[in-house]
């Protein structure tokens, strides 16, 4: 239950803090905002999703450490445009749909909150995907993997499960000031848990077999706009060998390194935080004293943790797969001799690759007939250039379950499987 006058008796406390702060030296200052600090970290969880995930993880696919820099930049820039949105909410001390409502245009205030709601349903149904997905691959696959249980049976009682926890978090945040700094601990501690899983998995992975090369990591983070424009260099080699094919494959290259850019950025920072953050500053009493907290706690909460964690699967995904080609597709053996069959996830989409790289060489009635019989498809693409092939199987789109196995064998079970687990269930809760 709110409590008013326990809530305005904490304000008052807070605000009398914060004046003392401003006599104080540089760093125990920072320590008192660390102290107050709240929002910023509503921010970093809600950013720390699946799409950042998945945009990380084909960034290091397609560029290796070559676009480090990217996510950071985007970040940086969202933080200036929240920071903006902070400064006038707690300068006025207005809600920001009633301002905009009333100062501006109506049709402006309705758009941003109807978009602020689509976005939210877009961004929330996949991540209850990714946490199930987590526990029944990585987590407890022997309690809730296929084979152990029914799948609907298994992921009606995971869903459950995560609805239940979260709608309980959020609960608290309804329940006066105690309530707020209860639900604030909470997303500290899950937003450091999954910066602590990523930075595990890197730092076991730097201390096992041949390491990381650290200084080509760090050049990573030099911003080069002409990836926009041109393959990675590691392409180079292989793209020479398919000879007159090398358009059509530096073509699809440079397009999936401009999608991927444009998405990593974009799921930065999401219309739907432009939206909150007004309101869960104005919701623990923050006003024009509050400010410079207020941008300590953006940095703070938001781009630090988001910049190691989404670095750190960068990394991963850059040493595991960049300019490598999934397993399985090129007719690799085991230890034993036996044949490596490809993840099932990656089949449709080298199908895909192989088939629009023979669509270039025959006719398009050909191509109709091929498509029509999938055994001669088969066969056809079978007789493709091995380069060819190797590129398709260079591209495909791997999700965290494929890095999660990849890492297996380098940093061994617990690593690869729970800590990482541990992460990407961070990342969807």
């Amino acid at each position: 239950m709110n409590d008013p006058q326990a809530d305005a008796a904490t304000e008052s406390t807070e605000q009398a803090y914060l004046a003392e702060l401003q006599s104080k030296p540089f760093l125990k200052r920072m320590l008192g905002y660390f102290s107050l600090s709240g929002p910023g970290w509503l921010q970093g969880a809600i950013t720390l999703g699946g799409g950042s995930l998945s945009g990380s993880l084909y960034l290091g696919v397609l560029a290796g450490f070559g676009l480090m820099w990217l996510q950071p930049l985007a970040m940086i820039m969202g933080i200036i445009m929240l920071s903006a949105i902070a400064y006038v909410s707690l300068s006025t001390g207005e809600r920001p749909f009633d301002a905009i409502n009333k100062h501006i245009n109506p049709v402006l205030g309705w758009g941003w909150a109807i978009a602020t709601m689509m976005a939210n349903f877009v961004w929330c149904m996949p991540q209850f995907a990714l946490g199930t997905a987590a526990i029944q691959q990585n987590l407890l696959p022997g309690v809730f993997g296929a084979g152990a249980m029914d799948d609907f049976t298994s992921k009606l009682i995971i869903v459950i499960f995560l609805l239940v926890s979260t709608g309980t978090i959020i609960w608290f945040y309804d329940s006066g000031s105690k309530g707020i700094r209860l639900f604030e601990l909470v997303l500290k501690l899950m937003v450091g848990m999954v910066v602590l899983c990523f930075f595990g998995v890197v730092l076991k992975m730097s201390l096992s077999g041949d390491g990381l090369n650290w200084g080509e990591i760090l050049s990573g983070f030099i911003p080069d706009f002409s990836l926009l424009s041109r393959p990675a260099d590691q392409f180079t080699s292989i793209l020479a060998q398919t000879g007159e094919y090398s358009k059509f494959w530096t073509d699809k290259i440079v397009y999936e390194q401009q999608q991927v850019m444009i998405t990593a950025a974009a799921t930065a920072v999401g219309i739907n935080m432009t939206f909150l953050l007004p309101y869960s500053m104005l919701r623990k009493g923050w006003g024009r004293v509050h400010r410079e907290l207020a941008i300590f706690d953006l940095a703070f909460g938001l781009f630090i943790p988001f910049l190691l964690a989404t670095s750190c699967v960068v990394i991963a995904a850059a040493t595991q797969f960049h300019a490598q080609p999934a397993p399985g597709f090129m007719g690799e053996v085991d230890g034993q001799g036996n044949a490596i069959a490809p993840a099932g996830n990656l089949v449709g989409g080298y199908n895909k690759l192989v088939e629009k790289r023979l669509e270039q060489q025959v006719s398009a009635g050909e191509f109709a007939i091929l498509k029509a019989d999938p055994a001669a498809m088969k066969a056809a693409v079978s007789e493709l250039p091995a380069a060819d092939r190797e590129l398709a199987a260079m591209l495909v789109t791997r999700d965290a379950f494929n890095l999660a196995g990849s890492l297996k064998e380098l940093t061994g079970p617990i690593f690869s499987q729970v800590i990482f687990g541990i992460g990407v269930l961070g990342m969807a809760v």
